[in-house]
């Protein structure tokens, strides 16, 4: 379980990743924000961001309709 849960399920590209980064200014290093969202660009969108902030993606899966990305903080 995600130390918090960002629902941006209907919001479009740049939203979710914009949403993710002001929230994972709240999560302990170390701690984990699980990301839901509706965009199917979200999934390349959540990897470059985590690659290119340095947090780590722990976790990418579709159910259904909705994407969940589990963010895990390191800096």
């Amino acid at each position: 379980m995600a130390s918090q849960l960002l629902d941006v399920k209907g919001l479009n590209c740049p939203l979710p990743i914009l949403r993710a980064k002001k929230a994972l200014k709240d999560v302990a290093i170390g701690g984990t924000l699980e990301v839901l969202a509706t965009d199917p660009g979200a999934v390349k969108d959540f990897e470059a961001f985590c690659r290119t902030t340095g947090n780590e993606l722990v976790s990418s899966k579709e159910e259904g309709k909705v994407f969940s990305f589990v963010i895990k903080r390191t800096s």
